[in-house]
């Protein structure tokens, strides 16, 4: 790391304009990134087959449809001649527009789009294509074509597209996110700092996240992984805190010199020497914990997985190359330009007391950790993996209305996810639907015989469920309708194809678990040069899922906060992608913070050879910086909760938490906890294990440099001394 400070500061004038070209062309490409993101999933099943082969002959046939409630005034009925005309004309204007497709009473005739008593009825209207929506304007023309036929008649526009829009809320932008996030972040940066270097970190991050946006730009031409849009709001927010949180680490550092009476010019350098391993080494861990996700055959998961590689390491090249620049030249007057009272760079009072604390009482501290993350993980267990019910998509709004009166109508909520079916030639579609209405969970199964419909060899019947299909009560239409249609018939939908996504996702979770969890060993063990350290770290951050999953379950399954913080009520499940994403950023991201305290602590061990007074040091020295980053990381995340997705909402919700209590529990409590009852069998590497693992191992009671520079290539004989007080009280 010497030799790369080294090189920043001889070609600085160099490495600042290319970082200035970087961030220009990033300004200049960011807008356009969201038209190379395509929306989707990309999976190898028999639906998404049947899905492809529909979009081709029907358009949007297979996607969720937009669905008007029609309720009739009194004395009319869904037979009654102007209620037919009013169905016809707007049929008419659906077939009117090109690719749009509609199933109503008029053109089907079934009795299961009508609803209790004959006094309401169902439209349902398909888009041109799958992926985009029904225009408004056509829903409010058909609409119109309703009401002028029957006067006094409500029509109300409802469906899962419009209920997942959050009502109709268009929900923040990815600018407005980062804007939201930075601004808290500055808040506690200033905090933390109390002068104006609380700038540094948020420069360096605004360059971080828009080389981000930029690589992700590129990856779009690079690969035939379709990139989701969602990413971007993921890149964006995780992006700003990773680099906010490495940054942060490199400045605290600096200042620590600084206050030890270094120039400016050496504290830049030992502040790289020191830090800038861990920033690397913490970054390459979370990489490959977020890379693993490319294991699993979901092209969504996979597009997560590819951009998440380049989240943590663009947030370390960054901050490595802009921070030491930023300090060198205006470090110490912005360091002069005081926010609030100075506060030395030592070890934090408070942490000191929280460290002494747990190395004299360390069963207690790990016994308290233990039931917190127990607990959590109990609750973990009993997670029900499915998309989330539509009555918990929307708090409000036209579309929850149009549910409502769906429901009050006596309309079972599984007409949402509609079923379609194209028959092989030769098949009668009135036939096969008369025998498919038989099957115990369907409502009914709708034949039109209009000509939009029907395409030379094929047809499309439509079936409607009575259960929503994906979700947590799906009931056994699906299954059932498989064993009943005719063979060759294509059975699609989006939400058929979601819960084969489901099941694809259960099946594949242990292998990223494997992948995420030997990986992350391997490095930790090299960067540790231990067996111990890295298996608690391994298992500490399982734990820290489970409990993350934990709390997903208490707010969203259960509904224990879902309602007073966003009006939704408890949705019974978990959105499919959410625990498989959570646990590729949480096992890596999370991995930073037991660096950052594992790095001082074998900083001051290989110092003193005290493995307590190395934990007191270690801790009190990293409580205040972990503490801080993982606000920021928090409050970043949080700021994610405000996108009008359920599905986005469950991840910032799960990823907020799973930080915290990474931060305040397993950091805090177990980490230091355990390494104190581990005692010498934490530094402990069998000869077999080194051999393998390619590290030269010394014998006992010798050091060499590279056990005295520690993870982070720190010499703490030469550039720390011990600390007395510390070393006493230990």
């Amino acid at each position: 790391m010497e030799r790369f400070a080294a090189f920043v500061m001889r070609h600085r004038i160099w490495v600042a304009l290319a970082w200035v070209a970087v961030t220009v062309v990033g300004v200049m490409m960011a807008p356009h990134v969201a038209d190379r993101l395509k929306s989707g999933t990309t999976v190898s099943t028999a639906s998404y087959d049947a899905n492809i082969a529909l979009a081709k002959e029907y358009g949007g046939a297979a996607a969720k449809p937009s669905v008007l409630v029609v309720d009739l005034p009194k004395g009319t009925t869904a037979d009654s001649a102007d209620v037919k005309a009013g169905l016809s004309a707007a049929d008419k204007v659906a077939a009117g527009v090109p690719g749009i497709r509609d199933l109503s009473y008029a053109n089907t005739r079934d009795r299961a789009l009508v609803g209790t008593g004959g006094r309401s009825t169902l439209v349902m209207v398909y888009p041109p294509a799958p992926g985009d929506p029904v225009p408004a304007q056509v829903l409010d023309a058909m609409s119109d074509a309703i009401t002028h036929a029957v006067p006094g008649t409500t029509v109300h526009q409802t469906g899962i597209e419009q209920l997942s829009a959050g009502g109709g809320s268009s929900g923040a932008s990815v600018m407005s996110e980062i804007l939201v996030g930075a601004g808290l972040a500055l808040l506690v940066l200033v905090w933390v700092f109390g002068s104006a270097l609380a700038l540094l970190p948020l420069l360096s991050a605004i360059v971080s996240v828009l080389t981000m946006q930029l690589a992700i730009w590129g990856l779009t031409y690079a690969t035939s992984i379709a990139i989701n849009p969602s990413v971007q709001f993921i890149v964006a927010l995780l992006g700003l805190g990773l680099s906010i949180d490495y940054s942060l680490l490199l400045v605290n550092r600096w200042r620590e010199e600084r206050d030890k009476g270094a120039d400016n010019r050496e504290a830049v350098l030992r502040s790289m020497h020191r830090a800038g391993h861990s920033v690397a080494f913490s970054a390459l861990i979370a990489s490959l914990g977020l890379f693993a996700l490319i294991v699993v055959p979901v092209s969504f998961i996979q597009g997560v997985g590819l951009s998440g590689l380049f989240i943590p390491s663009i947030a370390a090249l960054v901050a490595l190359t802009t921070i030491p620049l930023l300090l060198a030249s205006v470090g110490p007057r912005m360091d002069r330009i005081r926010l609030r009272r100075r506060t030395k760079t030592g070890p934090g009072r408070m942490w000191t007391r929280t460290a002494r604390t747990i190395v004299a009482r360390p069963r207690a501290a790990a016994l308290l950790g233990s039931v917190i993350l127990g607990t959590l993980c109990a609750f973990g267990l009993t997670i029900n993996i499915a998309s989330p019910g539509s009555t918990s998509l929307a708090a409000g709004g036209p579309a929850e209305q149009g549910l409502q009166a769906l429901r009050h109508d006596g309309f079972p909520t599984g007409v949402l996810t509609s079923i379609p079916i194209e028959l092989p030639p030769g098949t009668d579609p009135s036939a096969t639907a008369a025998t498919l209405r038989t099957l115990p969970d369907v409502h009914g199964v709708l034949a039109a015989d209009t000509p939009a419909w029907h395409q030379p060899g094929s047809s499309v019947i439509m079936a409607l469920p009575h259960h929503e299909i994906g979700t947590a009560n799906a009931g056994n239409a699906l299954s059932q309708l498989r064993g009943a249609v005719p063979h060759n018939a294509l059975l699609g939908g989006e939400q058929v194809q979601s819960a084969d996504v489901t099941h694809i996702l259960s099946t594949w979770f242990p292998a990223l678990l494997a992948v995420a969890a030997l990986l992350t060993f391997v490095l930790l063990a090299r960067g540790m040069r231990s067996l111990l350290l890295p298996a608690k770290a391994v298992a500490l951050n399982l734990l820290s899922v489970g409990a993350a999953y934990g709390v997903l379950v208490l707010i969203w399954q259960r509904g224990y906060g879902s309602h007073t913080l966003w009006g939704i009520p408890a949705t019974g499940s978990i959105s499919p992608f959410v625990p498989m994403l959570l646990f590729g950023f949480l096992f890596g991201v999370s991995m930073d913070y037991e660096v950052f305290i594992l790095d001082r602590i074998r900083e001051a061990h290989d110092r003193t050879g005290n493995t307590p007074a190395s934990v007191v040091e270690g801790v009190s020295r990293t409580g205040r910086l972990v503490t801080s980053a993982a606000l920021i990381l928090f409050l970043a995340l949080l700021s994610l909760s405000s996108s009008p997705d359920v599905t986005i909402k469950m991840m910032a919700t799960g990823m907020a938490a799973g930080i915290l209590i990474d931060a305040m529990v397993v950091r805090t409590l177990l980490t230091p906890s355990l390494v104190v009852l581990f005692g010498r069998a934490n530094w402990y590497l069998p000869a077999w294990a080194a051999r393998l693992l390619r590290i030269k191992q010394t014998a006992p009671g010798h050091r060499t440099h590279h056990d005295e520079q520690g993870m982070d290539g720190a010499d703490g004989g030469a550039l720390e001394a011990a600390d007395p007080a510390l070393t006493r009280h230990a």
